[in-house]
Parts: structure tokens; sequence; C-alpha cells
């Protein structure tokens, strides 16, 4: 299936969603149970390219297993000194699981190998690198320098005083933290982090987890983390659903002006990606909370200023109902999505344009000027998940628009056309094309 026919008939009756659990916070979890010895269980998990390439991962080093069973995994590690596989680590297009895995191996005897598909062997890692020569450890690219491949020599850190960039991207600081708390021949390591960090609600998700799970770890002053290391301690780790995901589901009813819930979550997720309840509320849709979840109720909306720093995952969804909106909605602060799967500020200018929607593009911002008489178009999806998604829904509007690779909808949720299938069924009688 590769297209959303247009709604003719949608009412006014509540649908209820499932979303799959988080892919961030699955990531996290599979990192922190295999630092665990023993058994862990993780629950609510999502299944997805993601997931699995750092599944995989972890399951090729000596010492660990990691089986995939019905809602999540079992991650066993049956000894404290691990060893490092004896074949290249292909983590795909996986950004995050690689960045988390270069500072897990370095807990492994002997060298392990990092790999990816050219995006990934593109994408920045020099931060983390020279965190890494800070800290005494040793790597070595293999072809670009600061870019996969990177050979990983295992070893304890030398000093507890690290520091490391965040203003490429969140996720260095968040592989440091975790790897952190597992060097016990130190009492307490400091992370300090230099001018400016982006995308610090995904760090805020990262030392959630770690809390919840038994470690000890503070924010002693803005930017500066003091983490005391220790065995983690929980051997059941539940995923809370993905607030990233939901953003599609929430999109589609403020595009179609319908009522959609979402359960298993609520505003005080530590995922910056609830946000986007906040930013559509604020353009002039109706949101209730209970305790079961979250319900929008799509209205007409009005353009927005929006600082979207804290949740660049969901800034495609935002622009996406931006372009329906009854006046220009400016995104601003989102210079790492030009470093995501795919230049994701000029994926979005691009195909928006292409739909006739006018779009001004910077640096680190979007303006987009609403047109509600789409062209059709085939839209480019640049291998990005994100993009498929949040464009396909422009499919529930207008008629002649369909997705060129539907399938990387997998790399993050793997239901994605299932679900958008039972949002049309519920309102209409006709079914989507499969």
């Amino acid at each position: 299936m590769n297209k959303l026919n247009v709604v003719n008939k949608i009412n006014n009756e509540l649908f209820v969603a499932e979303v799959p659990g988080s892919k961030s916070y699955t990531n996290r979890a599979l990192i922190l149970a295999a630092y665990r010895v023993g058994k862990t269980k993780i629950t609510n998990a999502l299944i997805c390219d993601d997931t699995q390439y750092l599944a995989t991962a972890l399951n090729g080093f000596g010492g660990i297993t990691v089986e995939q069973v019905d809602n999540g995994f079992i991650v066993d590690r049956t000894q404290k000194i691990i060893t490092s596989p004896s074949a290249p680590v292909f983590m795909g297009g996986a950004g995050t699981p690689a960045r988390f895995l270069l500072a897990f191996a370095l807990t492994a005897e002997g060298v392990t190998t990092v790999t990816g598909n050219p995006r990934l062997s593109q994408r920045p890692m020099q931060d983390i690198l020279d965190a890494f020569s800070v800290m005494g450890n040793e790597f070595k690219c293999l072809e670009a320098e600061g870019c996969l491949p990177i050979e990983i020599i295992g070893g304890l850190a030398k000093n507890n005083d690290w520091q490391v960039s965040g203003e490429i991207s969140s996720q260095f600081l968040s592989s440091l933290l975790l790897h952190a708390s597992q060097q016990s021949h130190f009492d307490e390591i400091r992370i300090s982090v230099p001018k400016n960090l982006v995308s610090k609600s995904y760090v805020n998700m990262t030392l959630d987890m770690m809390i919840n799970v038994g470690l000890n770890i503070i924010e002693s002053q803005e930017n500066v983390y003091i983490v005391h290391p220790s065995a983690v301690l929980s051997d059941n780790i539940q995923v809370e659903v993905d607030a990233s995901g939901m953003s599609y589901l929430l999109t589609a009813a403020v595009l179609t002006r319908s009522k959609v819930k979402i359960t298993g979550i609520s505003r005080q997720s530590a995922q910056g990606d609830v946000g986007l309840i906040d930013v559509y509320e604020k353009m002039g849709c109706k949101v209730i909370e209970d305790e079961q979840g979250i319900t929008l109720i799509g209205q007409p909306i009005t353009g927005i200023d929006v600082d979207m720093e804290v949740m660049p995952d969901v800034v495609l969804s935002l622009a996406v109902a931006a372009s329906q909106a009854s006046s220009s909605t400016k995104i601003t602060n989102i210079a790492n999505l030009r470093v995501k799967e795919c230049d994701r500020i000029a994926a979005c200018a691009n195909e928006l344009q292409r739909l006739g929607v006018e779009v001004e593009e910077g640096a680190d911002w979007l303006i987009i000027h609403p047109n509600k008489e789409l062209l059709s178009a085939n839209i480019n999806t640049y291998d990005d998940h994100r993009v498929a998604m949040a464009f396909s829904l422009l499919g529930l509007i207008a008629s002649g628009i369909s997705v060129e690779d539907p399938s990387c909808v997998s790399k993050s949720f793997p239901n994605f056309w299932h679900e958008m299938t039972n949002f049309l069924a519920f309102h209409e009688t006709e079914k989507l094309p499969v």
C-alpha cells in the first residue's frame, strides 16, 4: 500500500489508536539490560528496524544473548566480563543505536568494529570520539575521520571528568551517561556539556530510565551530570507509548477534524515529543486528558511561531498540519534535523513545495505558508521513515498523493499503514487499497 484515500465522511466519533512502544525508550532499555548481569525482560518494547539492529548487535557480544519475544525482548548477560563480536557489527541506518553501541563496546574485551549503511556512515560521530579521547579510551576510524566504520578498543576510562559536545546531537551525551553508570572503578563520574545542548528532552528520557532501574545520577548544575556507578537493579523494564509515533495519529485528527485518543501516555511524559499536544492546542485544537491517556479533537487551526528544539522528531508532523492552517507557521531551532536520516529541513521544504505549498527555509528554521488546494505528487521519502509517515497524511484530505517507499516506515512504526487503514475504516466504509 502506498497511499491514503481521501476521507469523505469523517464523523465525530472517537478513534482509539494503537501506538507502539517508544523507540527511544526501547533502545535505552536494551543497553541498560545488556549492562546488567542476569536476565532482564523488556515489555511493551517497539520491535522495528532500529531496535532489531541494536538487539542483534548486542547478541554478538560474548556473554550476552538477546531474544525477541511477544511484546518485547529478553536480555541475558551471563558474565561480568564480555568479549567483543567476532565480526563487524552492521547497524543499518540506526543512528541512536550506533551511538549507544560505540560507548557500550568500550566495556568489552577486544576490538569491536561498528559499521552502517551509506547514510549512517555520513552522519557525524566525532563528538563522542572526542569524548573518548578525553576519557583515555582508544578507537580508530577506518575510512572518513569522525564517521563509521569505527574500531572501538575495549578498556576502562582513565579518568572520571568527561566532556562531550551537545551541539549536533544529545545522543552522544546519553550514550556516555549510560556507559558511565558501569565504570565502577570510580566512585563518581562527572560529565559536562559546554555551550549548547540540543534536544535535551531526550537526555531527560535517558535520566528517567536510568533512575527507574535503580541508578544514581543527578544534574548538579545546568548540563553537568554526576553519575554514581552501580549495578542496574531492575529485571523488568516497561516501555512507554511512543510519543513520536503518536504524532501521526494526532496530525491525522487535526487534518480531518476528528477525534483520536492515545492511551498509555500523559502530558507528564519525559518524552519531549509529547509537547506536540500543547502545540496543537495552541493552534486551536481541543485536548482532554484522563487516567487512560490523551484525547485530541481536531479543529480549524491557525499558524504559530514555535521553537521545536525539544521535539525535533515531530517537526515534519507539525509542518504537514501547518500546510492546512489559516495563517503561516514559523518553526525554529531545528538545525539538527539536517543531520538525521536525511536533511529533514530540505526534504520538508522540497516536498511541500511540490504539493503547491510555499515554504521559506533557513539554516535552522522553516516558514510554511498554507495552501488548502494541494497538488498531486508522489512524495520522495529520502529513505526516511518520518518523511513517509508525515507526508502520507496529506492523502487523507487530497487526492493523488502517494509515497515512493512505503516500506521505510519499518524503521520506527512497522504497523503504521495498518493503523492508518484502521483510522480510515473507522470513519468511512471505503477502505484503503493494500
